[in-house]
């Protein structure tokens, strides 16, 4: 998990050893650093952040484990993540959020869903849902009106699995979001609807409630 905070987000840089400028959010052993209203749920396993559903231990609601870097405003996240389930399951991590009505958290998500075919999408918890599918480029205007056009090379089937590692490189800068998977481009947000669109908050890793799963994040 390696975060980059631009100069415009009135936060300095560094530079760290995994890439130039990025800061490591995630020490590979333990979970320092980060937060979860129940902490029973999430653990460090073979270098990664680990949360599990089991039919001996279920979830019925959504967990969340925030980081406690704070409000990010425009920045790039890179991280590599797995979701692992013999059964339709959801999944994913929420940026520029924030808590809401007690342990939830709401704002924008990259959503994963396993047995789906666009696999993908930037969402938004609590708010408006889908924002872009997995191939699309969605711009809102001032009124909150939607223009979608194919982003082409997204098209098609996925070329990736989510029970597999994925690298993640998600770009916010002002109001365009946008998302890539494996190096390759998979959604683009340009959100310019005041009455929706978040500038800055929190990041926060998810598991999903539901059917058993693996979930982890490195």
């Amino acid at each position: 998990l390696l975060v980059l905070l631009f100069p415009e987000a009135g936060v300095a840089q560094k530079k760290t050893k995994p890439e130039k400028g990025f800061k490591s959010l995630f020490n590979g052993k333990s979970l320092k650093g980060w937060t979860a209203a129940d902490m029973s749920w999430w653990t460090v396993e073979d270098g990664a952040i680990t949360a599990r559903i089991t039919d001996d231990k279920p979830c019925k609601d959504n967990q969340y484990l925030f980081s406690d870097h704070g409000k990010m405003m425009d920045f790039e996240l890179k991280l590599k993540h797995r979701l692992v389930s013999e059964h339709n399951v959801n999944g994913g991590f929420q940026f520029r959020s924030e808590h809401y009505e007690g342990d939830d958290c709401k704002g924008y998500q990259v959503d994963n869903n396993t047995q789906t075919d666009w696999l993908v999408r930037l969402y938004d918890e609590f708010g408006r849902h889908t924002l872009a599918w997995r191939g699309e480029r969605t711009i809102f205007n001032e009124k909150g009106e939607i223009t979608t056009t194919k982003i082409p090379e997204a098209q098609g089937e996925a070329g990736f699995k989510l029970n597999e590692w994925n690298e993640y490189h998600l770009i916010c800068k002002g109001n365009r979001l946008t998302l890539y998977v494996n190096g390759k481009l998979m959604a683009e947000v340009i959100d310019n609807d005041p009455a929706q669109s978040d500038a800055s908050g929190l990041l926060a890793l998810q598991l999903h409630s539901g059917e058993p799963m693996l979930v982890q994040f490195k």
